[in-house]
């Protein structure tokens, strides 16, 4: 289902991160010693930790969803870890002095899956689709922001357009979410992509040709591979025959089946398991933090009782969240400042240690504010009515991290100012009724992304999520609508540094957002997996794979 956004989003961040190692293996065989040339062939199983509701990738907007079909599907440009662009399917382009247009000359012969080719027209067909309502795309859409319209200048050259200066789309157009259908496919299954399997055809190094809901889904060698970009490890095919991607949402079944090599990588090794899985000669630890937006929870501004920035304010000052991200995840998440993460360009360091936990502080805005009775549960009241903020819980996705467990810590932390904080368990479609219905008073997740713009999507007054939008405070605020207009409205530095770091500002002072963690990609991999590394957005790449013969 497409519209899991303000639950279900999170990628990555730079493959070279201070959060610790960005390569598995290479070419040294993961001892350093022994310079080894890759061995083609063998099939590799991944384990991760959520399970894709939808397959279509113009439609959904979950991290897994990427992170697997991004080995299926090419992009126009690729991004390295440094946020340089390099040429993919398309070999150059061209930006108009306005931002109102980007023109790509396409690489030839690159072909689809299906054997039909990669063109001009296809590049129309696949962004009029995700820009097209009836598609229902919540992310690629977004990323496409103020898009007009895709005109095939020739087979081999498209021009781009939107109807404001768009900076962001280069780095939009790198993202497996505005990667490439085969148009033929488009055509007979548009409706059925989401149930993934051969009807998902790319271009990519890896054809998706099986899934199988609840266990796993299957990716095998694309032959006719010759199209990688530079930011890839060689040319040509993938090394790999066979990628299997398995889900297993419980940590313990993860780490364990790594333990006994029923796998070979293990996605979200959780804190507490990260230093034996170090300790084991026979494995390693794949490890980055992601840029884009933190951990966060985000407050609805729309009704009471937090349309009143003394009661927000109480609460983002009432979760003492330091001790609680240190008590649970040891270390290994960062605790955030700032809705945007340290990795992302424009990060505002300014923000850190800025509104640290103060339950005195709290408690004496929710008297201004008026709550000052005590009812016999001990909850604040205020005319007779007690002072209650709906977090909506979906329990298939909170397993991740344990942000359930995370979500009772801060419900105790508030029942000690006189919050009572409630966490209805509820299927998807009820939960996104409440929360994009603007029903719900707060909304927690993440949202990865190697782009600043991030916060357009998340504090823009237009971003709406009863249109798709990301801004769950519900809140057109001037200076930030201004300033994420702004932002993605140039390519000067000093400018978007000045305006994302202000809009940072403002939506901590505010009280529109608490900030959380800084979430950490953190992978378990067999020492017989050579050449893994992890994208722009802190996903694992597959295309340099390869296996070493190691002992048993």
């Amino acid at each position: 289902m497409a519209s899991a956004v303000l639950l279900l989003a999170a990628c990555g961040s730079p493959a070279a991160s201070s959060g610790g190692t960005n390569e598995a293996g290479g070419g040294s065989g993961g001892s350093g010693s022994v310079a080894e040339a890759p061995v083609k062939g063998g099939s590799l199983t991944f384990a991760a930790d959520t399970e894709p509701v939808s397959f279509d990738i113009h439609v959904s907007s979950q991290d897994i969803t990427g992170a697997i079909l991004r080995n299926v599907f090419d992009s126009l440009v690729a991004e390295d870890a440094s946020g340089k662009f390099h040429p993919w399917l398309a070999e150059s382009w061209e930006v108009a002095p306005d931002l109102k247009s980007y023109t790509f000359r396409l690489r030839k012969g690159v072909t689809f899956h299906d054997g039909t080719p990669f063109d001009a027209e296809a590049v129309k067909v696949n962004f009029d689709r995700i820009a097209d309502p009836a598609t229902k795309s919540q992310l690629a859409s977004n990323l496409l922001g103020p898009y007009t319209g895709t005109t095939v200048v020739d087979p081999l050259t498209v021009k781009v357009g939107f109807s404001a200066p768009f900076a962001p789309f280069l780095q939009a157009a790198s993202t497996a979410y505005l990667g490439f259908y085969s148009p033929k496919t488009i055509a007979a299954n548009a409706a059925t992509l989401g149930s993934g399997g051969p009807v998902g055809v790319g271009t990519g190094p890896f054809v998706f040709t099986g899934y199988t809901k609840g266990q796993e889904a299957v990716l095998t060698r694309n032959t006719a591979y010759a199209w990688a970009p530079k930011t890839g490890g060689h040319t040509g095919p993938a090394y790999l025959d066979k990628l299997t991607v398995r889900f297993l949402p419980e940590a313990s079944v993860r780490v364990g089946s790594l333990n006994s090599r029923q796998i070979d990588v293990a996605a979200a090794i959780p804190p507490a398991n990260a230093k034996a899985v170090e300790a084991n000669a026979n494995l390693a630890l794949l490890k980055t933090d992601y840029p884009g937006g933190n951990y966060s929870i985000y407050l609805n501004t729309s009704k009471p009782p937090l349309n009143d920035e003394k009661v927000r304010k109480a609460l983002q000052r009432g979760i003492d969240v330091e001790t609680n991200v240190k008590a649970l995840y040891f270390g290994q998440f960062k605790r955030a400042w700032s809705p945007l993460a340290p990795t992302t360009p424009g990060y505002n360091a300014a923000l850190e240690n800025s509104w640290p936990y103060d339950q005195a502080l709290a408690g004496k805005l929710l008297d201004e504010a008026g709550w000052t009775g005590r009812d016999a549960d001990g909850y604040r009241t205020k005319d007779g009515k007690r002072l209650v903020v709906d977090w909506p819980l979906l329990p298939a996705q909170y397993v991740r991290d344990q942000r359930d467990i995370l979500g009772q810590a801060f419900q105790a932390d508030l029942k000690k100012i006189g919050v009572e904080v409630v966490r209805p368990q509820a299927d998807i479609g009820t939960y996104l009724d409440r929360v994009y219905g603007g029903k719900a008073d707060m909304a927690d997740y993440s949202w990865s992304r190697f782009e600043p713009d991030v916060l357009w999507l998340l504090f823009n007054g237009a971003s709406k999520p009863q249109k798709g939008g990301q801004n769950a405070t519900f809140l057109d605020d001037r200076d930030l609508t201004a300033w994420t207009d702004q932002g993605r409205a140039t390519l000067d530095e000093t400018v978007r540094k000045d305006v994302y770091g202000k809009t940072q500002q403002r939506a901590v002072d505010l009280a529109l957002v608490i900030p959380v963690y800084t979430q950490s990609q953190v992978l378990g991999l067999g020492k017989q997996v050579r050449g893994l590394t992890l994208d722009a957005n802190a996903w694992p790449l597959f295309y340099d794979v390869w296996l070493a013969k190691t002992a048993q």
